[in-house]
């Protein structure tokens, strides 16, 4: 991955996915050949046990929200988004319409989801 100017090391999935490019390279499988794939017809991407936010200090800040999402095609994913915003303004629909990327993060224990907010259908709180 390209190394950004935001921080010391290498591009995040996150900052990757919103990049203002209309397309994005995948690789399916090693050994498969890459694949330009248009981010705004990219419902979601999942990675394992990927840390959304990588930077210790920041995720021990960062307050957790159980989340459920229903997407467009009717899959569900469930998980936690750690939210980095001033208390009274820390509920999911503040995290939902805070950025003003098409892309946000939400991990369970076995993967994080990178889900374009353009295909969800409804969000509801967990807590």
């Amino acid at each position: 991955m390209e190394r950004v100017s935001q921080h010391d090391g290498a591009e995040t999935v996150l900052e990757m996915l919103n990049r203002p490019q209309g397309f994005f390279p995948f690789r399916p499988a090693a050994g498969d050949d890459v694949l330009l794939v248009s981010r705004v017809h990219t419902v979601s991407v999942s990675t394992n046990r990927q840390a959304p936010i990588a930077d210790p200090a920041r995720l021990s800040a960062a307050k957790l929200l159980g989340v459920e999402l229903v997407l467009a095609g009717g899959s569900t994913i469930r998980g936690w988004a750690s939210v980095e915003l001033p208390p009274p303004q820390s509920r999911l629909l503040d995290y939902l319409n805070a950025s003003r990327d098409p892309f946000f993060a939400v991990w369970t224990h076995a993967a994080t989801h990178y889900v374009n907010q353009a295909h969800v259908v409804f969000a509801r709180s967990l807590d």
